[in-house]
Formats: structure tokens, sequence, C-alpha cells
């Protein structure tokens, strides 16, 4: 199954398919108000912070969900074994591309990200809704370890042995700025990709071959061995997702950089270098 869908497709999907809100904005409240006030028919609304993430800690700002939480998040959204999934957001796509992995790590393959998200749906003149389905009975169980992921000594023994691919802004990679997290910086070894630049201007994902053709740049092909961070763990699963379309695997540094900047004896690099 391709990672993404388009609105027309959506649009013309089973009753059956089950379709995310996952409306998250960085340092932003809750998405449901938005939610409430006009959502895709049928939709029901995921929480990023409670039902996509742990509680902010040691491991980061956006530690992996208690398996528990997530399933019932998820069978509560209508997820089934066998369901069909579409995410979708009005933002940058980051909270549809968490859930994305997430359930595609949880052993959950028919997932898909709205291409465009909710803009994308509305520029096709589709309808909206305010009415919120009930609680769905869906029976989906994670099983976790279906796609890779890295601890900070991982990402580290990559970012020099393979690629790591940083997904954060350019600025904040080269330490000029950091307006979250206590250092500034990247992991050394790291090669700056920022997330902007899997998109094109209106929100939609670059053609596969324009991926594939900006990542191989990187060094980023089907053969390397790829990994991805961002501030932490939520816009590296959106390149994790352009990647994915380009035809190239690649795993997760969860903790990231609000993980691995915590720490003052991990090695910080700066400037545009990889270091």
């Amino acid at each position: 199954m391709e990672p993404i869908i388009t609105a027309a497709e959506l649009a013309a999907a089973p009753a059956s398919t089950a379709v995310l809100d996952v409306r998250y904005a960085m340092g932003g409240p809750s998405g449901h108000g938005e939610y409430a006030a006009g959502h895709i028919p049928g939709a029901r609304y995921v929480d990023l912070d409670t039902a996509l993430a742990g509680a902010p800690g040691p491991r980061g700002r956006h530690p992996l969900p208690d398996t528990g939480v997530f399933g019932a998040a998820m069978r509560a959204a209508g997820v089934g074994a066998q369901t069909d999934v579409v995410l979708y957001d009005d933002w940058n796509g980051w909270g549809p591309a968490r859930a994305w992995w997430l359930l595609r790590w949880a052993g959950h393959e028919r997932v898909r990200v709205l291409d465009g998200g909710l803009a994308a749906w509305k520029a096709a003149g589709l309808p909206l809704s305010t009415a919120e389905p009930a609680p769905g009975d869906g029976d989906f169980v994670p099983r976790p370890g279906a796609l890779p992921v890295l601890d900070a000594a991982g990402a580290a023994a990559l970012a020099r042995r393979g690629l790591l691919l940083d997904a954060r802004a350019g600025e904040r990679y080269r330490g000029e700025t950091e307006p979250i997290d206590p250092v500034a910086g990247h992991i050394p070894g790291a090669v700056s990709a920022p997330t902007t630049e899997n998109v094109t201007s209106d929100g939609l994902f670059r053609a596969p071959a324009e991926l594939a053709a900006r990542f191989g740049a990187l060094g980023a092909t089907p053969g390397a061995e790829v990994g991805v961070y961002c501030g932490s763990g939520v816009s590296a699963t959106h390149e994790i997702l352009a990647l994915a379309v380009a035809g190239v695997p690649a795993a997760l540094y969860v903790g990231s950089w609000s993980e691995w900047g915590a720490d003052p004896s991990r090695p910080v690099a700066t400037g545009a270098q990889p270091g």
C-alpha cells in the first residue's frame, strides 16, 4: 500500500475506512477545538501528546507511547486489524506522519496519510462536518517492532557508518538558534535535510522521482543505511514518510535532539557541515 492518498481517492474510499484527524502544532494547544469546528465527515480526533507519545522526560519530549494507551486510542478511533486507515491534519503533516509511523511500527500496514491534508480536501470542494462520531470499537492490538528505531548510541554510530538525517530547520541544525531545547547544534556526523523540502508550496508531497533525487543527493538511496531525527521525534516521521514515498526505508531516533541535548556529556556540532 502506498503511504499517501489523494483527497479524491479518500472521497471514494469505502465507508469502513477509519479517518483520523491528528491536528498538532508544536507548542500549541490541543487541536480538538479546530476539529470540532469542521473536519472530514466521519473522522475521529486523535491527540498527539496523549495518544501518540509518552510523558516528556529523560527520553525526550515525545517518547514512544505506552502500547496499551496507544492501542486503546486506536481502537476508539475505529482501527481494527484489517481496517484501512487515513490520517490528516491542517498544518504541516507532522501529526499524521507520527501516527502513520506508530501504526506501521506497531504492525498495521494498511495506513496512509492524506496528501496536502485538510487544505487539499477543501480545495477539492469536499464537505466538512461538525458532527463528532461516537468512539469506535476497533480490535487493533499493537505488535511493536515492525519498523526500526534508534537510541542515542545507535544514532551516533549510524552518523559515522551510514547516514543520519536531521529533519529540523537548517538554522537549528547549524546551531544559529534553538527555540525549544537547551542546546543548539546537531549530532556530529548528521546531515541537514529539513522536512520543508519534502513538499511543494501547496503542501503536497513532491513526486517520488523528485524525492528520490533529493534524498539521493544526500546519500539516502534504497541500499543505504539511513536514520532520521528531529527535535522530539515528530517531524522526523514526516521525513521517514517522504523517504518511503521515494522507496528508501529509514530508522527513527525517537528521542531525537530533545534527548540528545539533555545530556551534557554528548558531543554537539555546529555549522553547516556534519562535523
